[in-house]
């Protein structure tokens, strides 16, 4: 089956043009349909060639596709296409061997989020799908996703997608690790994004006049607050997270030129999973590779540079490298 993303719109398109016996299609009258439908689709010009509409008709005629009854007319030297069968669409057809299986590989991967608020649709839909197209049997997953149901505070996660997609202020009693006690946060929540298994929600701090993130199973309770929601028209949360890893954005700091050492034995790791986009190859030996980082230094940083242990050395910025020597002589006490 072809791949590529207009492959569906070609054979409706195909399909359209068998079932017309108004008129008669030869080769370049389906190039065009193909072509047309695809533009009215997407509103841009394919390009589509003589060998796709053969590759394509090949394919609509095979098992995997809709075993289609088409005929090929002869008028002088040229072939027009039609279907055998007056009757006969795709759009009359189960899903054909190709769907079916990327519909099992659709719906493994949407069960991950079963148990998750918010998509408690995904059980209903799936076994709707399942028992009408029979897809029951060999259901097998092959695509997994890190996730933990334990994890508190996903109670609250329907109440603010909600909010956040209905423009509606939040009244958030939250209690972070440093906090002695519960406080009262007037929230216009804006976003939602995933860290290290855990939930954070970052929004207008309406008593700080500036942007809170907050973890989901910090927050103890929330309420609608009629009070005028804020939009969000300042960041661009698809570059809000460029120059950091993890959640934690220190608003007007600039990333911090990193210099690390990374033993050999574990760089084929780092090279193939970087440790931020910035990463860069400066030095290399028989025993290290040196890199490069351009990041805010923050606690995930830390903790992601500590995971390595003594796999990574900072070498700079020095305040940097003095941290972790602490850290170190706080271990070391702690062991010996």
């Amino acid at each position: 089956m072809a791949t590529n993303k207009h492959a569906t719109i070609r054979y409706h398109a195909l399909d359209r043009c068998f079932s017309n016996y108004g008129r008669k299609f030869f080769i370049d009258d389906l190039i065009n349909a193909c072509n047309e439908a695809i533009s009215d689709f997407a509103g841009i010009e394919d390009g589509v060639k003589r060998r796709q509409v053969f590759d394509d008709i090949t394919f609509m005629e095979s098992e995997h596709g809709w075993s289609i009854p088409l005929e090929r007319l002869k008028e002088g030297r040229k072939t027009y296409y039609r279907y055998s069968d007056r009757s006969f669409s795709i759009k009359n057809q189960g899903i054909n061997q190709s769907e079916a299986e990327q519909l099992k590989e659709t719906l493994a991967i949407l069960s991950r989020f079963k148990g998750l608020p918010q998509f408690d649709w995904v059980e209903e839909m799936q076994i709707r799908l399942e028992d009408t197209f029979k897809l029951k049997g060999n259901l097998q997953a092959t695509v997994g996703f890190e996730q933990n149901p334990f994890l508190r505070g996903l109670n609250n996660f329907t109440d603010i997608f909600n909010a956040i997609q209905n423009e509606v202020t939040l009244e958030i009693i939250y209690q972070g690790y440093k906090q002695a006690a519960p406080a009262e946060i007037i929230l216009h929540p804006w976003f939602l994004k995933q860290y290290n298994n855990r939930w954070f929600l970052f929004g207008f701090n309406e008593e700080y006049q500036t942007i809170s993130n907050l973890a989901l199973d910090r927050i103890i309770s929330l309420t609608e607050k009629n009070i005028k929601y804020r939009k969000n028209h300042e960041i661009d949360f698809d570059e809000y997270f460029d120059d950091i890893i993890g959640v934690t954005v220190k608003d007007g700091a600039q990333p911090e030129k990193l210099l690390l050492k990374v033993q050999k034995a574990v760089w084929p790791y780092i090279e193939s999973k970087p440790l931020h986009g910035s990463q860069k190859v400066k030095e290399k030996s028989d025993t290290d590779v040196i890199i490069e980082l351009s990041v805010q230094i923050n606690h995930e940083l830390i903790a992601l540079i500590f995971s390595y242990l003594d796999a990574i050395e900072i070498i700079e910025p020095n305040s940097l490298r003095e941290r972790f020597s602490s850290i170190a002589e706080s271990l070391y006490k702690k062991y010996i």
